[in-house]
C-alpha cells in the first residue's frame, strides 16, 4: 500500500500563515498590557452660602439620557 498523498492548498497555507502571524502579534503585544487604576474623582467643596448648582458627572449622564 502506498502512502496517501498530502495536498497543501493555497487556502490552507494562507490560513495557517495568518493564524501564525496573529498569534505572534498577540504574544508580542500582551506582555506590555498593564492594568492601571483609574484616577479617583476629586469631590468639590460645597458653597458656603448654600445652593451652588454645578454640573456633576451624574447630572451629565442624566442629560445624555434625555436627548432625542
Amino acid at each position: 500500500m502506498s502512502q496517501p498523498e498530502r495536498q497543501l492548498s493555497r487556502r490552507k497555507l494562507f490560513a495557517g500563515a495568518g493564524t501564525v502571524g496573529a498569534a505572534a502579534a498577540a504574544v508580542t503585544l500582551l506582555p506590555g498590557v498593564r492594568d492601571e487604576p483609574a484616577p479617583q474623582p476629586v469631590a468639590k467643596e460645597p458653597p458656603a452660602r448654600g445652593g451652588g448648582y454645578y454640573l456633576s458627572e451624574h447630572v451629565r449622564r442624566y442629560f445624555k439620557t434625555t436627548l432625542v
